[in-house]
């Protein structure tokens, strides 16, 4: 009893600093003259001849007043309509999805078109042409264009992990839709290392075994006409975390592995994995392109350099926290055009920022000899750049060199949701800062 009072103190106590941390974040400035395609234009540091537009923003620092809470994803429908998933708060119930009416030079409006969402994340058009909703245990479908669309919610798929904040560390659910119309759903795992028993050092990681492990992909194969089994296979595991997901047009499907959290700010590199049917990516035995993880040091049971794990297609910066992805096909960044566009959500110096990457015709990422990640400088020091320790690495361009934070301009970014625009504008999702931000050619700014 006694610890059951703790827990739920020491819960109590994690949720209040939440708060006080939202309320007391920096906020955007903006200067009225100032606009990016007739948005206000914010003081984030871009490439030459991109800007950056705050579509919406929060008019307060209090959490509590904010009309967009959490914003985590983005979604263009063919009619030019943009909906708008809010995870609300990190408590079950909290969650939206929001029409967002945007115009240069107006005021944005938002139109609540479902609420009481469980952790809300992934919105995607499927094979019948229909609105799909992951929530943190089951895939759902709704018609955003119903007079009460909350009314025409219906359930998809479930029995997905009733996972808790706080009882398991990654409760949100991704998916994508693969080419015959599968449902490929991210299950994340439970915790963040699965350290070995120490009573039994030599036992496996229990949370990735059985028939429907976590840390892993699920897939639900489609039956035609709006209709998914709903038994899933287990297509990929070893997955700590698979939030970003995105399909080539080749059929090529790839995952952002958010790695194990330790103290040192190098180690580990998080990845982007080429995801393949049975395939073994490591989870929790191993990190980067063949390390051991700590805390399986000395017995661990998979051989990392060995066949039966499966290697990252290309490392990230470590600590940098993949949480979209997105093959970027627009009209107005042509130099843009077919590359992979990360975004980067971790706190660190290795996140907030927006990443491209060169891929080959399979939409694999390509590596490069000696490649380096961005930090930024800490206390006012510019920012530097590190060498990848091992494996396929690659540079990459990166969109918004300068998005930490600076004092009176601007908080740190935190792009989750990527999403392009019909005119080829990049939009962001930007959860802990409330806001969404179009990124725009300078030229287009008036």
């Amino acid at each position: 009893m006694k610890r059951a009072v703790l827990v739920l103190m020491l819960l109590c106590v994690s949720a209040a600093a939440h708060a006080a941390s939202l309320t007391g974040r920096q906020a955007y400035v903006t200067t009225p003259s100032a606009t990016c395609g007739g948005y206000p234009k914010l003081p984030i540091e871009t490439l030459k001849g991109v800007c950056a537009g705050l579509v919406v923003g929060p008019t307060s620092r209090v959490f509590s007043q904010r009309t967009l809470r959490l914003p985590r994803n983005l979604l263009f429908l063919p009619n030019g309509e943009i909906l708008v998933v809010d995870l609300g708060a990190w408590v079950a119930g909290k969650g939206s999805v929001w029409r967002l009416v945007a115009r240069p030079g107006q005021a944005p409006q938002l139109i609540r078109l479902l609420s009481g969402l469980d952790f809300p994340h992934t919105l995607a058009i499927g094979p019948d042409g229909r609105l799909y909703l992951s929530e943190m245990s089951r895939i759902v479908r709704f018609d955003p264009a119903a007079t009460v669309p909350g009314d025409t919610v219906e359930t998809v798929v479930t029995g997905l992990p009733d996972n808790r904040l706080h009882d398991d560390r990654h409760p949100l659910s991704s998916f994508i839709f693969d080419v015959d119309g599968a449902l490929l759903v991210d299950v994340g795992a439970k915790s963040d290392q699965c350290p070995p028993d120490p009573n039994n050092p030599g036992a496996p990681c229990a949370e990735i075994q059985g028939e429907h492990p976590s840390a892993a992909v699920w897939r639900f194969a489609y039956l035609g006409a709006g209709r998914w089994a709903q038994t899933p296979t287990t297509f990929s595991h070893g997955l700590r975390n698979s939030l970003a997901l995105t399909r080539h047009p080749s059929g090529t499907i790839l995952q952002g592995e958010n790695s194990i959290d330790v103290d040192d700010p190098d180690f580990p590199t998080d990845a982007i994995n080429a995801l393949k049917a049975s395939a073994d990516y490591g989870w929790p035995y191993c990190v980067q392109a063949a390390s051991p993880a700590p805390a399986w040091s000395g017995h661990n049971p998979l051989d990392c350099a060995g066949p039966k794990r499966t290697p990252p297609v290309l490392l990230l910066p470590p600590h940098g926290a993949p949480l979209s992805m997105l093959y970027y096909q627009g009209a107005m960044f042509p130099e843009l055009a077919g590359r992979l566009l990360v975004s980067l959500h971790g706190y660190r110096a290795t996140g907030s920022r927006i990443v491209a990457y060169d891929v080959d015709s399979a939409g694999i990422p390509t590596s490069a000899k000696g490649a380096r990640y961005a930090v930024y400088g800490r206390g006012g020091k510019p920012p530097s750049e590190r060498r990848f320790r091992a494996g396929p690495a690659a540079h990459g361009l990166i969109l918004t060199p300068g998005w930490d934070t600076v004092a009176g301009q601007r908080p740190a970014g935190a792009p989750v949701g990527l999403a392009v625009a019909p005119d080829g504008a990049l939009w962001v999702a930007e959860d802990r800062n409330g806001a969404i931000v179009r990124f725009a050619r300078n030229d287009a700014a008036r």
